[in-house]
């Protein structure tokens, strides 16, 4: 078994940070972005959509996707729980994860596309986007941070939903965002997550 990863990539590293919380260790396959390695007809071959990550198992069978990579390894690992551990649970996980995905994690990638000069000759940059993406973004975590005034973590019991937020706002403060004062609770919750170890995979 062995996962398609890119360093920088919140994806890949929201797989590595949800490895290091399961103490698991499945060796890595670099794939370099940005030398178009995804386009290369033998990664194409893995995955048509030419994205990683994807976790490929020793039969050959390949899952695409950092969610559902996580799902089946959840499945094969249940300790320790990362996905809830009743339908209430797992239902309250997997929205917060959608939540912080759509507003934070998307929200910082659409930022970073359309900002970063390395893009500009690959995307039609519009800064108007990165203007409508940062109102999302910090519309989403003023709401995060009212959900964790009363919560250590974001569904309860720490979990993946917490993971996904970690990635994707390292993401977008990576690309210039900076963080309300006013979130004290995000701050709060922030410097709590850079400080378990699977912060640094």
């Amino acid at each position: 078994m062995k996962l398609y990863d890119f360093p920088s990539s919140p994806n890949c590293r929201k797989v590595r940070v949800y490895l290091a919380e399961k103490g698991l260790t499945v060796p890595l396959q670099p794939v370099n972005l940005l030398a178009k390695e995804q386009r290369l007809p033998e990664f194409l071959r893995r995955n048509p959509f030419g994205a990683v990550p994807i976790l490929e198992l020793d039969d050959g069978a390949v899952i695409p996707e950092s969610l559902a990579i996580i799902e089946y390894l959840e499945e094969q690992h249940p300790e320790p729980p990362l996905l809830g551990t009743s339908p209430l649970g797992r239902a309250l996980v997997r929205a917060w994860e959608r939540r912080c995905e759509l507003g934070v994690g998307l929200q910082a990638t659409r930022r970073f596309l359309h900002s970063n000069p390395f893009f500009a000759s690959r995307v039609v940059q519009n800064p108007q986007v990165v203007e409508e993406a940062t109102q999302v973004l910090r519309e989403r975590l003023a709401l995060m941070d009212t959900q964790l005034r009363d919560h250590e973590w974001l569904a309860g019991a720490f979990s993946l939903a917490d993971i996904t937020l970690l990635t994707g706002l390292d993401f977008a403060i990576g690309s210039g965002f900076t963080l309300d004062p006013a979130w004290q609770h995000v701050s709060r919750w922030h410097t709590a997550m850079r400080a378990r170890p699977s912060a640094a995979a």
